[in-house]
């Protein structure tokens, strides 16, 4: 088997599990069309990464105090963070001062900018942002100071919050640990709360993306509700209620498609 192919899948596996909330790995199994012993494979490998949680027969996305891995994260709804970050560049042209933070949607933001923009002007706290904008034809690019949180190679202490004050940007692109049912915007910590507010005080625009795994996303830190920003760009669907704070106070929401949702068309 491919290891695209069983990649696709496992995306596949924690998008239905964000819908559903739990399955057991035959309802996983009849799904995706494949034998239950390859949907148990793909569980234990999953558990094994922290992602999930099988117990009595059935299995759930783990609710983690700590964010996963970078790179973990880097594997989860690839397409719909493409998707993600083909949005968030129709809201950026040439020559654009922009503020990114950290994460992998905005990172693959990032690379999309860089593939698709010329004279960008950048400000992130993200090494992975950096790398993905090396080749971008005319970039310049400004990265914050301080100490480096080696798992994920960002700064989000004392130093990367001022950083951003230095600047104003025409847009700031962000994203969050998690959105509550009632639309407060979550994070994991303190310090993360302080950076995302630092990257949106610096921007005329504030993006927040969000993959769906997001939503519903239990977590104990949380500053602002969704609408407090300009757009969101998600492939959440959002309740009603929240979408429709978001209308009366201005906030556009652009729901992109999930690769699982293209599938059944």
């Amino acid at each position: 088997m491919r290891k695209d192919e069983m990649t696709r899948r496992r995306d596949e596996i924690i998008g239905l599990l964000c819908e559903a909330g739990e399955m057991s790995a035959s309802e996983l199994a009849a799904r995706l069309e494949v034998s239950v012993q390859t949907i148990r494979t793909d569980l234990r490998d999953l558990d094994e990464a922290a992602l999930v949680q099988r117990r009595n027969g059935v299995v759930r996305l783990r609710q983690p105090s700590e964010n996963i891995g970078y790179a973990p994260r880097g594997s989860l709804a690839r397409a719909e963070k493409q998707q993600i970050a083909m949005a968030v560049r129709d809201l950026v042209p040439d020559g654009a001062r922009v503020a990114l933070g950290t994460g992998t949607t905005v990172e693959a933001c990032a690379r999309m900018l860089a593939a698709s923009r010329e004279g960008l002007f950048v400000a992130t706290n993200s090494i992975h942002a950096v790398l993905a904008l090396q080749g971008a034809p005319g970039a310049v690019v400004a990265l914050a100071g301080g100490t480096v949180r080696l798992r994920d190679l960002d700064m989000i202490g004392t130093a990367s919050s001022g950083f951003f004050g230095d600047y104003l940007v025409d847009l700031a692109v962000f994203s969050c640990g998690g959105l509550s049912a009632a639309g407060e915007v979550l994070d994991y910590n303190a310090e993360e709360i302080a950076a995302r507010s630092a990257i949106a005080g610096c921007a005329r625009k504030t993006v927040l993306v969000m993959d769906k795994a997001k939503l519903g996303r239990d977590l104990p830190c949380r500053k602002q509700m969704i609408w407090d920003y300009d757009v969101v760009v998600t492939g959440a669907v959002l309740p009603t209620e929240s979408l429709a704070r978001c209308r009366d106070a201005g906030c556009a929401v652009i729901q992109v498609p999930t690769e699982t949702e293209r599938d059944r068309q």
